[in-house]
């Protein structure tokens, strides 16, 4: 073959590799519960290695300390909505991924953050934002802390908090709620399905109620009968540390608005709402997000110019040699 015809081939070969950039993107939006802190950004700032809490060192053993680290990724790629279609009774604190199969074991000695009846803000660490509905339900009178958490444990009827397309304001979404009259130990299940995307995160968060005054409830602190260990949420420090070890996209602090605009304006915030998740599953299956197309237009510039580089380089040489040869 001809050096130019050769050469041509191979900046004609490259375009397959720019059509294909958006499976290689990793996921952008992640996030938990930090307040009330969740169950896995507990078990993370305590140390993914050696957890202090009897509770956090029992779901290493299960599952391994890479759930700990990958924390921000309790996910469903192609939720779309159908959260008690795809996540069994006794498996909703890991969303039905093996990988987190330790955040479902029923104890009671779970670490709680202490919590009141009334008004309560809550912080969702996030790392990267994007445009969704936010909805948090707490578990029925009666909630028994050592028995597999089911879908008819929470009070699906009455969400404690919904929240749609809020602003990630210095690494957290921040909304308002109310917490019912409860007694003791229960848990607050949050769901935040993406607008942008079928993908859906979920997360658990021990709580104790009886604790007094909004600060208290909403610093965590262990006012009020606390039948269990404290719960604190990781800090920035532990969470950039980690995120080497992470297997999930940490992509800044998520400081601002999702760049991309909502494509579904329907309302998914009710757990058994069904929708037909259409040509937006490829997306979530790959964990792709709104900002995919600007990292594949990167990754093609970078690719044609090399590929423009080295047919210029070959067809130099085969000029050169030409000359030399007459």
């Amino acid at each position: 073959m001809p050096v130019r015809r050769r050469a041509a081939v191979v900046a004609v070969g490259a375009v397959p590799l720019l059509l294909a950039g958006p499976a290689a993107v990793p996921a952008l939006a992640h996030g938990s519960m930090a307040g009330p802190v969740s169950r896995v950004s507990q078990c993370y700032a305590e140390g993914p290695e050696n957890p202090r809490s009897a509770a956090c060192g029992a779901a290493v053993a299960a599952g391994g300390t890479q759930a700990l680290y990958d924390w921000n990724g309790v996910r469903i790629g192609d939720a779309n909505g159908l959260h008690r279609a795809l996540i069994p009774d006794g498996k909703l604190c890991s969303a039905n991924n093996d990988e987190f199969k330790g955040l479902d074991l029923p104890r009671a000695d779970w670490p709680a953050t202490s919590v009141h009846s009334g008004a309560y803000t809550f912080r969702y660490r996030v790392t990267a934002p994007h445009k969704g509905t936010f909805t948090v339900y707490v578990t029925r009178p009666g909630y028994d802390p050592s028995k597999p958490l089911a879908w008819a444990g929470l009070d699906l009827g009455h969400p404690v908090a919904t929240a749609v397309d809020p602003v990630a304001r210095g690494g957290y979404y921040t909304f308002s709620g109310v917490l019912p009259q409860r007694s003791g130990k229960q848990l607050l299940y949050a769901v935040w399905q993406r607008s942008d995307s079928p993908e859906a995160f979920y997360s658990c968060s021990d709580v104790t109620f009886g604790g007094s005054g909004s600060g208290a409830a909403n610093r965590g602190a262990t006012r009020g009968p606390v039948p269990a260990p404290s719960a604190s949420a990781p800090s920035e420090r532990q969470i950039e540390a980690g995120a080497g070890r992470s297997t999930v996209g940490h992509h800044g602090h998520g400081g601002h608005a999702a760049g991309t605009p909502a494509t579904a304006a329907a309302d998914t915030t009710s757990a058994d709402r069904p929708s037909a998740a259409g040509a937006a599953h490829h997306l979530a299956e790959t964990g792709s997000s709104g900002s995919a197309p600007y990292l594949t237009l990167g990754g093609a510039a970078a690719l044609a110019l090399g590929a423009a580089a080295l047919f210029a380089s070959v067809r130099r040489r085969a000029t050169g040699g030409g000359r030399r040869g007459r």
